[in-house]
């Protein structure tokens, strides 16, 4: 197959074809033989026969005596049978049955007449009266033991091979070998095991600007953490992965790094370089080297992923983003690792739920979309994460995958759709879904509510206050943060409940005072001390979204002033938290921002009071009485909530918890 530059392809037909190139190639698994006691969770690559019969002697399976059954045939309540000691033996639990016998009584049934409790197992001096218990065990001492019922022969024996017997087959080819099957192949007399052996990933980080981990990066400098994600799903598939030292963008470099890979791994990836970048050379590596079967996947993120191989072994470039990577190994590695271990994942489990907020994609591609999940009245409610290929916190957060075929523009909010669970429906159910506006304090309710309640969690999705609003409108959260002002009253949220909401049911709670103003570099270098400031000239301004209650304060505070927001550069560049607002200052990204005086504490930087906001939690009606919503308001109320919040700074807590309005 020729080699096209950045190609579009469709992702089943690459998957397929891919994996049929190698193959063709004589790519196969390889074996090893192991001890058994190192083999848990491996995969057989030959069938396992017994080598002995288990158990491998007449065992007996009670403490108790063991004698000749025929001896006790005959015996009933009317004509009981006399046994003279001579007549059996002590055994206990797992001892061999000792010649002559047949049959075990369990010890429970034999009673020592001198106490009336159960006889020790070795004989000892007893009166000479005697007593009869219900298992028809008489015991004297000069007639030993008499006996109201006959005993079946073999009974209370594990005979030879009543478990395994030799040459049987504990486990057929390719399978898992689990922990009971451990214990089968060892009491079958098997001490090592022939098993699939996991094929060594080589992972090669490329790129000027990547460097080890550290916690102080210089400017410019990525932290090369991809093979820290790759190495821990490559365990879970079954594969083992070397992480190569990182290399230069130089053409050179990397395919001296990729032929020692190749010489000692039986997979090989590139990270980086696999687009068309002045320093991207990944794929004319791979060309130097093997054979790239194609370059560019029709998905989003992870287009720019190369196909190849060399001889047998496969030779992948993968994009340098993470998420890209991550979807690029679980779609098209994850398949040939199955085939090399001859493994097949569990079916992913696909839910019918909501989507509560539109989802535009590309006729181009097949995209997957992160999702945040939860039940709200019985309904599985759906809202999209930060969609960027970089954005490695929204897998980490994600409850699910929404995946949007290729040829399909999206999904309108309201839709249906199937969505591929990340995680237990049953903690889905015991998530508290909030939408609306952001504030740190949530992640610290998140944290307490853990500690305190383990089995709830939050499921928060940043929207702004106006979009929290709607989604309690619409049944789609259980709760909604909120901070909304009224310009004409000074009154916040009342007014646009009534406005937005007029027909639900719903309750206000009172949750903090906070302190918003704006956020400025440390020291503030520009002089900024009011909104008017924005204006001059070289401040750089980084705005909240629309629809939030921080943007709608800011929008306020420009018409009050008579401020022309044409003339603030960045009104318009938006981010959707008040901590990346502060971060974004912090890294001299940018001079101010309008924000809660916690995230400037958080960064270490200055700031300029302007208001004291009531930001308050909505909640439904119907989701009032839930026992998790009640838990989140008794956290709340809590000394331990307030202590966060004093850590956090620039809060008030006046009557955390109260209702403020109910309709």
């Amino acid at each position: 197959m020729g080699f096209i530059y950045l190609t579009n392809i469709q992702l089943d037909k690459a998957r397929e074809e891919y994996l049929k190139a190698l193959i063709a190639r004589g790519m196969q698994s390889q074996e090893e033989v192991i001890p058994v006691t190192d083999a848990s969770n491996r995969i057989t690559s030959k069938a396992i026969y017994a080598r002995i019969c288990a158990p491998h002697y007449n065992a007996c399976a009670m403490d108790g005596i063991a004698l000749d059954a025929k001896i006790t045939f005959g015996a009933s309540e009317t004509t009981p049978v006399t046994l003279r000691p001579e007549q059996y033996k002590y055994v206990d639990t797992g001892d061999p049955l000792p010649e002559g016998c047949d049959a075990v009584v369990m010890i429970e049934d034999v009673i020592d007449s001198t106490n009336e409790l159960p006889h020790h197992p070795k004989p000892r001096n007893r009166g000479s009266r005697t007593f009869r218990n219900d298992g028809g065990i008489e015991t004297t001492q000069e007639n030993g033991v008499k006996l109201y019922e006959a005993v079946a022969p073999w009974q209370h024996i594990r005979q030879i091979g009543e478990d395994i017997c030799a040459g049987e087959m504990i486990l057929p080819s390719y399978s898992n070998i689990n922990p009971a099957a451990l214990g089968a192949m060892i009491a079958s007399g098997v001490t090592e095991v022939s098993v699939i052996k996991r094929p060594t990933v080589g992972f090669i980080p490329t790129g000027d600007e990547i460097v080890p981990p550290t916690s102080e990066p210089g400017e410019g400098e990525i932290l090369e953490f991809n093979s820290v994600i790759y190495t821990a799903m490559l365990n879970e598939m079954g594969a083992m992965m070397k992480t190569y030292p990182i290399v230069k963008d130089n053409a050179k470099q990397i395919c001296a790094a990729t032929r020692t890979a190749l010489s000692e791994c039986d997979i090989v990836l590139i990270g980086a370089g696999s687009s068309a970048g002045r320093e991207d050379h990944t794929a004319s590596v791979i060309a130097e080297i093997g054979k790239i079967v194609y370059h560019g996947i029709a998905i989003k993120p992870g287009k720019p992923a190369i196909l190849g191989h060399c001889g047998v072994k496969p030779l992948m470039g993968l994009p340098g983003y993470p998420v890209s990577g991550i979807i690029v190994i679980e779609q098209l590695l994850r398949p040939i690792i199955e085939c090399l271990t001859h493994t097949t994942k569990q079916p992913d489990k696909l839910v019918e739920a909501t989507l509560s907020k539109s989802v535009v994609s590309t006729l181009k591609y097949h995209e997957f979309v992160r999702v945040k999940m939860g039940y709200v009245n019985d309904e599985l409610i759906v809202s999209p994460l930060g969609r960027g290929s970089g954005i490695v916190t929204s897998f980490m957060r994600a409850d699910g995958i929404l995946e949007v075929p290729q040829g399909v523009e999206g999904y309108e909010s309201g839709t249906r759709v199937n969505v591929r669970l990340l995680k237990n429906e049953e903690e889905l159910r015991q998530s508290l879904v909030i939408i609306g506006s952001h504030d740190p304090l949530i992640d610290e309710l998140s944290d307490l509510m853990r500690i305190k309640y383990g089995d709830i969690s939050i499921s928060s999705s940043h929207v702004g206050s106006m979009g929290g609003l709607l989604a309690i409108k619409k049944g789609e959260a259980h709760i909604a943060g909120t901070h909304l002002l009224d310009e004409k009253t000074g009154e916040y949220n009342t007014s646009f409940i009534r406005k937005l909401i007029p027909d639900k049911k719903v309750k206000l709670i009172e949750c903090v005072k906070r302190k918003q103003g704006l956020i400025l570099a440390k020291e503030n270098p520009k002089k900024i001390t009011c909104a008017a400031d924005l204006t001059q000239e070289g401040v750089r301004f980084v705005n909240r979204q629309k629809g939030s209650g921080t943007r709608i304060l800011m929008d306020y505070l420009c018409r009050k002033d008579a401020l022309d927001t044409s003339k603030i550069y960045g009104y318009d560049r938006e981010e959707f938290t008040h901590t990346s607002v502060a971060a974004l200052i912090a890294a001299n990204s940018a001079d101010a921002g309008l924000g809660v005086y916690s995230a400037a504490k958080m960064y270490g930087l200055d700031f300029v009071h302007i208001c004291d906001e009531q930001f308050d939690l909505l909640v439904s009606d119907d989701a009032w009485a839930l026992p998790m919503v009640q838990k989140l308001i008794e956290v709340l109320k809590s000394d331990e909530f307030r202590k966060r919040l004093e850590i956090l700074g620039g809060y008030i807590l006046d009557k955390p918890g109260v209702v403020r309005k109910g309709n």
